[in-house]
């Protein structure tokens, strides 16, 4: 059901925990790590496995700096998404709601729901080949079998957070052994490995993949996630406890990330000591990668590990993208469904895909559609990654806890990063699709106006933040004295004009208006006609409409001076923007009183917002009134 007030992020498990018991330092930080192995899974699924056996067989050892890099960021992005948790005790998508118009907020909703979606599809494929290559079930059964994750996590969360933490912490014990056994069997040069964190982009299939490994690893659901996740901790909420509680959760996160990284890193340089050294460049597929290490190194245990990781890989992450999933829906459009619903909503969009390219592609095709999929995530990373610099550089509600100039840098640097390389690929994609495409026109209609809305988006999050900042320095945070009530005096406005709209609002403009009348009192009521004849002929037009509207203006001022009211009015013809500003300065009004037009958004974009408009253009006082 929708609530109208904006519930605790994971309502049901929120302060679950409580810290304020625990004595000793060791005790504390053991009392706060957990979150972040959550988050670790999603730096280690299937997702993560298709991109780094892709960027290891076919250049070795080169793109470890990528994924070096991508840790840093991922500690980086990480830790900004604990503050904000932290400190204002609201989620990422929480955060966005409360500050974003409805239409923006509408929009990060959706590529919210994407990035989920581009996750849940690595988790699918990914359990779908492990299931696979160790039992031999046919891959569109096993994609099928991942509904059954359902159960467990529902088991799961029945049993608390601390039980579910756990479980994610076997699952990303066996896959560490997994690799560490695997790492053992393949003898890589260290060496060579050392040359791969020389940052080097060979050519564009490089970039594509390194873009890859950067949304595999740097993922936007895990921004959202980590927010929510660190508020299961109960704690005082005193200055000393919030900054004791960042620390511990800072350690968690680097002990948990670091892990992650040597995970990634062994995968990658799994492939480059086998399939690069052996010649095989092409192995980007996992069933491939699985079928060939067994010859390559010699152990048939070395392949039944990496498909026994591999299912622990997916389960882990299923488990958090399915958190993520309700985090996000409540938070932006705070409507919450149970866990169990949102696991079949979001696990049936996630299967969809997948099982289309089993059926018309074929299975070879299932590691493109892994790789793919993480730079979905990568495309969607800036529009979670912007919005949480500029929540934690807030000092208005950050206080003491708002980032330094430092840190500052640094968030903006990576979100730098990952925009530009974002717009890149997305640029090099569109111009190979329109050269390729036997009818380019079809792209350039659907797709390009989609990416130049996005990039407006993107535009918007950056910049208007920075403006609404700027101005709030230039009003100053030192005032003047407040005035004393004796100096303070009822304003008389001797001239008023009145716009009115022929609509339901019309009532209260005038009740408002007429309220304010002193003695000498003058008032200018004014109603421009905006038809197509209006907009072409000005006051020449002659329809039904301007007549009408001319006749029904003229007997409401009759009206009104009956009453005694000095009243004057006037019909204008053509943009409304325009007219009631110039009518304004013409009878020297001193207050204007208009109606709000009460429509929302979506007519916002069509019709235009006159009072925005002319609330710019005067330089008297603009009384709005609004229909109840």
């Amino acid at each position: 059901m929708e609530n109208k007030k904006l519930s605790n992020s994971l309502e049901e498990v929120n302060a679950s925990i409580d810290t304020t018991t625990k004595q000793g330092i060791f005790r504390k930080l053991l009392a706060f790590m957990g979150p972040a192995y959550l988050i670790s899974v999603g730096y280690m699924d299937p997702g993560n496995w298709a991109t780094d056996i892709a960027g290891g067989s076919q250049f070795g050892y080169q793109l470890i700096w990528v994924l070096l890099m991508s840790n840093l960021m991922a500690v980086l992005l990480q830790s900004l998404s604990v503050r904000l948790g932290i400190v204002r005790g609201r989620d990422l998508a929480q955060a966005c709601r409360e500050t974003y118009p409805k239409p923006v907020n509408f929009i990060l909703y959706i590529l919210a729901e994407i990035a989920i979606i581009a996750t849940d599809l690595a988790e699918v494929v990914g359990m779908a080949i492990g299931l696979q290559l160790l039992f031999h079930i046919p891959m569109l059964w096993g994609i099928l079998l991942t509904f059954s994750d359902t159960i467990i996590l529902l088991f799961l969360m029945k049993k608390g957070m601390r039980k579910m933490e756990a479980f994610i912490l076997a699952l990303v014990g066996i896959i560490g052994l997994a690799f560490f056994t695997e790492m053992f069997f393949a003898h890589p040069v260290i060496s060579d490995i050392a040359k791969g964190f020389i940052p080097t982009l060979p050519n564009n299939t490089a970039l594509y993949i390194a873009i890859g490994i950067i949304g595999a690893t740097v993922m936007p659901h895990n921004l959202y996630l980590h927010s929510s996740l660190v508020q299961t901790r109960k704690f005082k909420r005193t200055r000393i406890k919030v900054g004791e509680a960042l620390r511990f959760n800072f350690f968690d996160s680097a002990v948990a990330l670091n892990l992650a990284f040597f995970v990634n890193a062994a995968i990658l340089i799994l492939a480059a000591a086998t399939f690069y050294k052996a010649g095989m460049f092409n192995v980007s597929e996992i069933q491939d990668a699985y079928k060939f290490l067994e010859p390559l190194l010699g152990s048939q245990l070395a392949a039944i590990l990496f498909a026994v990781a591999l299912i622990a890989a997916g389960q882990s992450s299923t488990l958090t993208g399915t958190l993520a999933g309700q985090i996000v829906m409540e938070g932006f459009i705070n409507f919450r469904i149970q866990p169990w619903a949102r696991r079949l909503i979001t696990r049936a969009l996630a299967i969809l895909p997948a099982v289309f390219v089993l059926v018309y592609f074929g299975e070879s095709y299932t590691g493109k559609l892994l790789v793919l999929s993480q730079v979905v995530l990568s495309l969607q990373l800036g529009f979670a990654v912007i919005p949480l610099v500029h929540f934690v550089s807030d000092k208005k509600s950050m206080g003491k806890f708002a980032i330094k100039a430092v840190m500052k840098f640094l968030s903006w640097l990576v979100a730098t990063i990952i925009v530009v390389l974002n717009v890149k690929l997305v640029f090099e994609e569109l111009q190979d699709w329109i050269s390729s495409a036997s009818h380019p026109w079809i792209i350039e209609i659907l797709v390009v106006p989609i990416v130049i809305a996005l990039i407006i988006v993107l535009f918007y999050l950056t910049v208007i933040p920075l403006i609404k900042q700027a101005k709030s320095k230039e009003a100053g945070y030192i005032h003047p004295e407040i005035a004393t009530a004796k100096e303070f005096s009822k304003p008389l406005y001797q001239r008023i004009l009145v716009a009115l709209d022929f609509s339901k609002t019309d009532d209260g403009v005038v009740q408002h208006a007429l309220s304010l009348a002193q003695k000498d009192s003058e008032y200018l009521f004014v109603h421009i006609v905006e038809s197509a004849a209006a907009l072409v002929f000005g006051d020449e037009t002659d329809d039904f409409e301007s007549v009408s509207d001319e006749q029904r203006l003229e007997n409401f001022a009759e009206s009104m001076s009956k009453k005694g009211f000095r009243i004057q009015s006037q019909v204008g013809y053509g943009n409304p923007k325009t007219l009631i500003p110039k009518m304004a300065k013409e009878f020297d009004a001193q207050l204007l009183v208009m109606g709000a037009h009460g429509h929302g958004w979506f007519k916002d974009l069509v019709f235009g917002t006159t009072i925005e408009s002319v609330r710019h253009k005067v330089q008297i006082p603009v009384l709005i009134v609004r229909n109840n």
